[in-house]
């Protein structure tokens, strides 16, 4: 489904409104357009076809599991698929992430919403005993350099220009977790709103789990409410656990830290995490007059 269409829902046959959109004109809100009934429709029905979970969730293979409490929800592959495609507006791809999370009181429709993505890269153990030598100030200016050879090329092929302006917050490294986290704020072409780049990468024995936060600017405060949540929620089940490498037979990634974060290695979770980042940024343009959509999305998941 292209940009558009998650916009409008022009593909869509005309429909009837559907009970959101008939309540949100019994709320007072200004008359729906027919192509926004037409999304409403189309909203609803996707987000009732949603299924969302909580409580322990295997991840991979066994590999790693997630304990989700109440105050979030966890969407499966196939759906958080949906949400990136489909109500995001991302170019589809056979590629699948492990899942999203969500806070249990927002949908992937809210223009304040966010979400984190959930991937898993094998490419070894990582060495983390240069951690304390980081110069991450160094890595910024780095990582801007990097960023604007790759505006240059989006510019050529079409795309608006990006710039990275900053740490959003600067990396920390908590060794006894072995969880990795920063944050980056990006500017796209002349979108008012930046975006967040917000990542998490929690170390095991032969890779590491990569979380990406997906929000504008404006979200920051609340992630950062909410990242000790996140944190807390994954963990390596057994065989898996970083302390449990073996220098025998495991594989040492040809890279540390520093490389995280710099993007240079995990190619393709780098690349869907480039993908990723435009997400929040295409949602600030959908129109506000969706706004009491939460609202009963809201109330009707709490009747589920």
């Amino acid at each position: 489904m292209t940009k558009l269409v998650a916009l409008a829902g022009l593909l869509l046959a005309l429909s009837p409104l559907t009970s959101v959109a008939q309540a949100l004109v019994e709320e007072d809100t200004p008359q729906l357009t027919e192509e926004q009934q037409q999304y409403m429709t189309w909203a609803q029905d996707t987000w009732n076809a949603i299924e969302r979970r909580t409580g322990t969730i295997a991840l991979g293979d066994g590999i790693a599991s997630l304990e989700v409490p109440e105050a979030f929800y966890y969407l499966n592959p196939q759906d958080a698929k949906i949400v990136l495609e489909q109500i995001w507006g991302n170019p589809e791809t056979d590629e699948l992430t492990l899942g999203m999370l969500f806070p249990a009181d927002s949908t992937p429709f809210d223009d304040n919403s966010w979400g984190v993505t959930i991937e898993y890269s094998e490419e070894g153990y990582i060495r983390d005993d240069d951690a304390a030598e980081i110069d991450y100030g160094d890595l910024l200016q780095e990582m801007k350099v990097s960023t604007r050879e790759e505006s240059e090329h989006r510019v050529q092929n079409g795309y608006e220009s990006i710039s990275l302006v900053g740490w959003a917050e600067a990396p920390y490294y908590d060794a006894e977790q072995k969880k990795l986290y920063w944050a980056k704020e990006l500017e796209f072409g002349d979108t008012q709103t930046n975006v967040l780049n917000y990542n998490i990468r929690v170390l095991g024995r032969k890779g590491v789990l990569v979380l990406n936060f997906i929000a504008g600017m404006p979200e920051l405060e609340d992630i950062k409410q909410n990242r000790e949540a996140v944190l807390a929620m994954t963990s390596f089940n057994p065989g898996y656990r970083y302390e449990e490498f073996d220098p025998e037979i495991d594989k040492v990634a040809a890279y540390g830290l520093g490389a995280l974060v710099t993007g240079k290695v995990l190619a393709k979770t780098g690349a869907l995490a480039a993908l990723l980042v435009l997400l929040k940024k295409f949602w600030i343009l959908i129109p506000l007059a969706f706004g009491g959509l939460l609202r009963l999305f809201r109330r009707g998941s709490s009747k589920e």
